[in-house]
């Protein structure tokens, strides 16, 4: 785009400056003629328009004429009194100058610009089109100075700043190109660059998830075959204990703190096993997304949230990485839903989609509770959050799209849209 831009604008560059040097090359052959055609052939009385002058002037100005493109040739003195033209009824008449005219006297140079042609004294170039008039002083023997113009077909312009442009245009072009060219390579280069990073930094992203995957089944293996067992036994061994303590001859109130204690084992227990469902979930593997959901859904009403399951779709379409991201995702929005929500409800819900797009499985997890800024969220670097992060760049390497509808008091609502293969 950037070369493009610059291609453009050179092109308009080099038109501009053609078209310049056009009229810098009409200047240029006015200012020849006055020097070769017109001062050799002035007259002293020509100011005075004596008829010898007058015809002396425009012989020398006819001769010319008829081997050149221009139209109109004037003289004029100081007070704006036309003293010879090649149209004869100019002779004689006086117009006011302008200031650009009557400066050519202070400070003598060549001048073009477009000629007016609704000013009277151009009456007589109208119907040719549009006109370049050149201005210039010139000088009697006696030294009065005269003003000199040329009228000539601004066709001429266009013409020559054709093939002044073509030639700018071409250099302009050919210099970007063979620029482009030696910009490939290195174009070529950064591309392999920046897609090895990407590919690189979706590797260290599966590495993340698969290494916290690996280290929640060591856990979830270690609780479950040592705390989760030990305390099993323990309450087994509590229970038998107060049943024994509640015999006639033994202490009753013994037995009551017994049973007491066997209870509060026996919930521990059912915490550790909820603990183990978020830390690893076994059912993912044998029962798949739906059993899976409802394992996290049964963790999360322990504390009192009231988690309403729906799935219209298992995502059995879905390849084991899809199910272990819309796992992973659901179970950490349940998280924070734990943690932060201050929720009564909550809804998760597992559905098809298909669109012109092709078709998605959808998981959307909402809930009641206080809700929060996004911003803080995904972007800031807020206590908390680091998991959903992870997840947003991995569904993002997948092809999936994790979006969000929050806001302070207005509750939450997770969006997953993973796209079948």
């Amino acid at each position: 785009m950037a070369l493009v831009a610059v291609a453009v604008v050179g092109v308009f560059a080099a038109r501009n400056l053609a078209e310049r040097e056009a009229v810098n090359d009409a200047a240029a052959s006015a200012d020849l003629i006055a020097e070769a055609v017109i001062q050799p052939a002035l007259r002293d009385d020509l100011v005075d328009q004596d008829p010898a002058a007058v015809a002396a002037m425009d012989d020398a100005v006819r001769q010319y004429l008829e081997n050149t493109t221009l139209t109109r040739i004037k003289l004029w003195t100081r007070d704006g009194t036309i003293v010879f033209s090649d149209e004869p009824r100019l002779l004689g008449q006086r117009y006011e100058l302008d200031a650009d005219d009557l400066e050519v006297f202070e400070d003598p140079q060549v001048r073009g610009e477009i000629s007016d042609l609704s000013e009277p004294e151009n009456r007589f170039e109208r119907g040719s089109g549009q006109m370049l008039e050149v201005y210039r002083p010139v000088w009697t023997p006696n030294g009065t100075p005269l003003l000199f113009e040329t009228y000539s077909p601004y066709d001429d312009v266009d013409v020559r700043a054709g093939q002044l442009w073509r030639g700018f245009a071409g250099v302009t072009l050919s210099s970007l190109l063979f620029f482009a060219a030696l910009l490939l390579p290195i174009g070529a280069r950064m591309l392999v660059k920046v897609r090895r990073a990407q590919r690189q930094r979706e590797a260290a992203l599966e590495a993340v998830v698969e290494a916290s995957a690996e280290e929640r089944r060591r856990i979830a293996g270690n609780l479950h075959d040592g705390v989760v067992q030990e305390l099993a036994a323990t309450a087994f061994t509590v229970a038998g204990a107060a049943a024994r303590a509640e015999q006639p001859t033994r202490d009753p109130g013994l037995g009551r703190e017994l049973h007491e204690s066997a209870g509060t084992l026996r919930a521990s227990i059912g915490s550790l096993r909820s603990l183990l469902v978020d830390i690893y979930p076994a059912t993912l593997t044998s029962g798949g997304l739906a059993e899976a959901l409802d394992d996290l859904a049964a963790s999360l009403r322990t504390v009192g949230v009231a988690v309403q399951v729906e799935v219209a779709d298992d995502g059995a379409a879905l390849d084991e990485d899809g199910r272990r991201l819309v796992f992973r995702v659901a179970q950490e929005c349940l998280q924070n839903v734990r943690r932060h929500a201050g929720a009564r409800e909550a809804v998760v819900r597992l559905t098809r989609e298909e669109d012109a797009g092709g078709a998605w499985i959808v998981l959307d997890v909402a809930d009641d509770g206080v809700g929060f800024d996004p911003d803080q969220a995904l972007d800031a670097p807020a206590r908390g959050h680091f998991g959903l992060r992870v997840l947003r760049d991995l569904a993002s390497a997948g092809g999936a799209e994790l979006l969000l509808d929050t806001a302070r008091g207005a509750g939450c609502h997770w969006r997953l849209r993973v796209p079948l293969p």
